[in-house]
């Protein structure tokens, strides 16, 4: 019902920048939040960042001052630009937002991943 793709991901050096896309498409009702997981081979899934459909934005501690979320809701799309890079950022990053098909009825949806990793 609701299909998310993400792109952007890819190799870079410590210190480089990447930008992830995630642009979510179907009968969508409307969104209520778009949101940027991660997860480091071994690790659990872990929130990076978040914003809502008002333009609030929240970061990890991790990546406060380094990453930037943003959004176009007329796109249903959601960014993820990500400044000084480092190697422990490496991970398959997941885009994930609430949405709702019917009204009133919101549910996660999630992307199948895009793979940053960052080399020393």
């Amino acid at each position: 019902q609701v299909q998310l793709v993400e792109s952007g991901g890819g190799l870079v050096q410590a210190g480089g920048s990447l930008r992830l896309s995630c642009t979510a498409s179907g009968s969508i009702v409307s969104i209520n939040a778009m949101e940027w997981y991660r997860q480091a081979p071994g690790k659990q899934r872990e929130l990076v960042a978040t914003i809502t459909s008002s333009g609030s934005t929240g970061y990890a501690d991790s990546v406060k001052g380094r990453f930037t979320i943003s959004g176009d809701n007329v796109k249903n799309t959601v960014y993820l630009q990500m400044n000084s890079l480092k190697p422990e950022d490496t991970a398959v990053y997941y885009c994930n937002c609430y949405a709702a098909v019917v009204a009133g009825a919101f549910r996660r949806y999630w992307g199948q991943g895009t793979q940053v990793t960052v080399s020393s």
